[in-house]
């Protein structure tokens, strides 16, 4: 069997490479509902990191990306097996055809984390935190800097309203005595 045949029926699904049992019993030759069966006898071999029944959401949008007629499908939400739960499948079902595609199975995920990019996840883990910290300490002092300004601009602007207050009010001058000739009227009034 070839392992690109394989490949394109790996799906990545809650960050793990996956088998979907209606790919697995195609390849199996039987039906979904044996391999079903034969999981479901046997229980016990497949924990919940080996073996989940998709949300509706997940086949949502996995079966989007499926070219299918909208006659047939399924009418149950499938099950995914991971890699470990496909090498404990290949204990439950125990034909010549199953052994042959598991091994293929088998070869295809290690084809597939071979092709991944090795990469060193602590030292880049690391030169991530040592720039998100340079970040934060890069936007303190930007914030610091906009602080002082604000308050040098807020001093400035209190200065000029207090003397445009001052330049817009009109002193009263003190009551004096009028220099020069007083009027006869307001003489009178002052007497």
């Amino acid at each position: 069997m070839e392992i690109a045949v394989i490949q394109n029926k790996i799906y990545e699904i809650r960050g793990q490479k996956v088998m979907l049992d209606k790919d697995l019993a195609e390849l199996y030759q039987v039906e979904v509902r044996v391999l079903n069966q034969s999981v479901k006898r046997n229980i016990k071999r497949f924990p919940s990191d080996f073996m989940f029944q998709l949300s509706e959401d997940e086949w949502g949008n996995l079966k989007s990306q499926f070219v299918t007629s909208s006659w047939g499908g399924t009418r149950k939400l499938p099950f995914a097996f991971t890699e470990q739960g496909l090498a404990m499948l290949s204990g439950v079902l125990n034909s010549d055809i199953a052994i042959s595609v598991n091994i293929s199975i088998m070869r295809a995920f290690v084809a597939i984390r071979k092709a991944l990019p090795q990469v060193n996840t602590n030292k880049e883990l690391e030169e991530l935190k040592q720039r998100v910290k340079e970040l934060e300490d890069s936007s303190e002092d930007t914030l610091a800097a906009i602080n002082d300004l604000s308050e040098d601009t807020r001093k400035e602007l209190d200065d000029i309203y207090m003397a445009l207050t001052e330049l817009s009010e009109k002193k009263k001058l003190p009551n004096r005595n009028a220099i020069g000739y007083v009027a006869i009227q307001e003489r009178r009034k002052e007497e």
